[in-house]
């Protein structure tokens, strides 16, 4: 019998008949900094645009004497090689530093999504056994009030706001040590540099632990798939808390020597605004940012003129050709659609760049789905049956990942690891089908689901959360969260449900009974209500036997925005 431990190895790393890798050429991130430092210290590194429009920006040679200053502030407060710290915040230029910081060390960051409930991040806290945390101004007395329940959770280190005799804070701490930079020699390949939670088909968020060689394996392939040079910019709307924001645009960007556009939100207004005012090369997207962009008045009938501009990399959620292909004709511009999950770092496939405007035309209109495209070189991609046998063109099953660029494991999960690994592969749930070129090249596709996430916005729900919320409700009888079709975040979030006999409760109280216990992107926009309730032979919930009930629902924006 074949042990966990050769089942994560086999899936680690790539078959006979993978592509040719290029030479990874760093051993860990400090290297990466150290090249870049040496070899264009006064190019800029990170551009930041806040909220209000405020723009600030570092030099690589900048960039890394806050990076060795937060180093020695780590350092100073007990963190060493393989301890985890936490960033709490939105999009801010420091977190970028702390990222860089905690790698160079060699710590784990454990980033933290402020949409989760402090039940849930208590636990990502408690889970990934951080001791420091960098926490924005706004969300300090959130995280207090949830240090005192942690043991290992010593420190917090404010950012931004005002001096608070309570807590340290960054700007201080920065002025007291030196960012001198010295040789990273220690950390290796295979020491952690993240703890990315993510919510799956149980209760409780697993922790995918990601390596230095992930970071780097996949900032390589990104860069060689897409041609990205030296001094070329790639732009950030995407949130840190997210690997697509934290590999694409940042670590990206540091591996081939390029410049990052950060931008604190995603603004309709302003993004194709700042693509050209900073000379953007390309620009990293989630499908729900193209329809809003599709639906920004102030862009009615303006052509866009952004000669340097190249293309859009999209995933991490369900593009529809309705959408791709308004958006593409609309604006002119090249969709490069791919597909991958935080537990294979982020990329595991693209459309190829150097496609022709016919041949781009047919893989994401011609099949009913947009493809995801052929895997990167990094990694191999089958579609596999529930035995783990290869299937054929054209066969719908799931699909399955295996190369460098695929995770250590989930965090202190051995159960969940056995059943991802099961034959040496790491299953998506994701069912997909795929077509040969005239090359030979598999272009893969996405079909669906075989697991119950619903993916809002790309940024996964389990369903099972909800339920959980929906069953405490007086008068329901019995009722599931069901992830629907919406053209704005991909799918959206409804709820079937039963009533007790005699019950009168209506939509609107069920919807603020959820929004009182689950944050805005979780809670039910809709209630469709029925006396059936589906289920199979075991007693599992058949969800897809209820998303025919919110199709009419499948345009409609939420929030609503208020009417004058």
């Amino acid at each position: 019998m074949t042990s966990l431990s050769e089942k994560l190895a086999h899936a680690r790393r790539l078959g006979e008949g993978a592509q040719a890798l290029s030479p990874l050429p760093f051993q860990n991130v400090g290297q990466v900094l150290a090249k870049q430092l040496a070899d264009r210290p006064e190019q800029p590194f990170l551009i930041f645009y806040t909220d209000s429009g405020e723009r600030s920006q570092w030099s690589y040679r900048e960039f890394s004497e806050l990076v060795w200053k937060t180093v020695r502030i780590l350092e100073t407060y007990g963190i060493k090689r393989g301890d985890r710290i936490a960033t709490v915040s939105h999009n801010h230029a420091e977190t970028v530093v702390q990222y860089f910081a905690a790698w160079t060390l060699g710590a784990v960051v454990v980033p933290i999504n402020l949409g989760e409930t402090d039940e849930r991040v208590e636990y990502i806290l408690s889970n990934s056994e951080t001791k420091l945390a960098f926490v924005r101004a706004p969300y300090v007395e959130r995280i207090a009030a949830l240090q005192a329940k942690l043991l290992e959770f010593r420190t917090i280190v404010q950012t931004g706001g005002e001096l608070s005799s309570k807590y340290l804070h960054y700007s201080v701490e920065l002025n007291n040590h030196s960012g001198d930079a010295r040789l990273v020699e220690d950390v290796g390949l295979e020491d952690e540099v993240l703890i990315v939670y993510t919510s799956g088909t149980t209760g409780n968020p697993k922790g995918v632990v990601l390596v230095q060689q992930n970071l780097l394996t996949d900032a390589q392939g990104i860069s060689e798939w897409h041609g990205l040079t030296a001094g070329q910019r790639m732009m950030c709307v995407l949130p840190l808390h997210h690997v697509n924001g934290t590999v694409v645009t940042l670590m990206t960007p540091m591996y081939y020597g390029g410049t990052v556009v950060l931008n604190q939100k995603f603004s309709t207004h302003h993004f194709f605004e700042r693509i050209e005012q900073e000379n953007v090369q390309i620009a990293s997207v989630v499908p729900t940012l193209l329809q809003f962009l599709l639906h920004e008045k102030s862009l009615e009938g303006k052509q866009l003129s952004l000669p340097n501009f190249r293309h859009i990399i999209c995933g991490a959620g369900p593009l529809t050709v309705e959408l791709a292909s308004a958006f593409e004709d609309r604006f002119g511009l090249r969709i490069v659609h791919g597909y991958g999950l935080s537990e294979t770092t982020c990329y595991s496939c693209f459309l190829p760049v150097e496609l022709t405007d016919t041949e781009h035309k047919r893989w994401m209109r011609e099949y009913g789905f947009p493809s995801i495209g052929v895997p990167i070189p990094q990694n191999e991609m089958e579609i596999q049956d529930d035995h783990g046998q290869s299937l054929p063109p054209d066969t719908k099953g799931e699909i399955v990942i295996r190369g460098v660029n695929v995770m250590k494991y989930y965090f202190a999960a051995p159960e969940i690891n056995e059943k991802t690994f099961e034959f040496g592969w790491f299953r998506s749930g994701d069912e997909g089908f795929f077509k040969t070129d005239e090359k030979g090249r598999k272009f893969f596709f996405i079909t669906g689901r075989l697991k119950e996430l619903i993916i809002r916005g790309g940024v996964n729900i389990s369903p099972f959360e909800i339920d959980e919320v929906l069953a405490r409700i007086p008068g329901i009888d019995k009722a599931m969260a069901i992830g629907f079709e919406n053209d704005w975040y991909g799918e959206e979030v409804g709820a079937y449900v039963c009533l007790k006999p005699g019950a009168n409760v209506s939509e609107h109280e069920i919807i603020e009974f959820c929004a009182r216990e689950l944050a805005v992107s979780k809670c039910p926009k809709v209630v469709a209500f029925g006396h059936e309730f589906p289920v199979t032979s075991t007693g599992k919930y058949q969800r897809n036997k209820c998303k025919h009930l919110f199709s009419a629902f499948k345009s409609e924006q939420y929030p609503k925005k208020a009417t004058k």
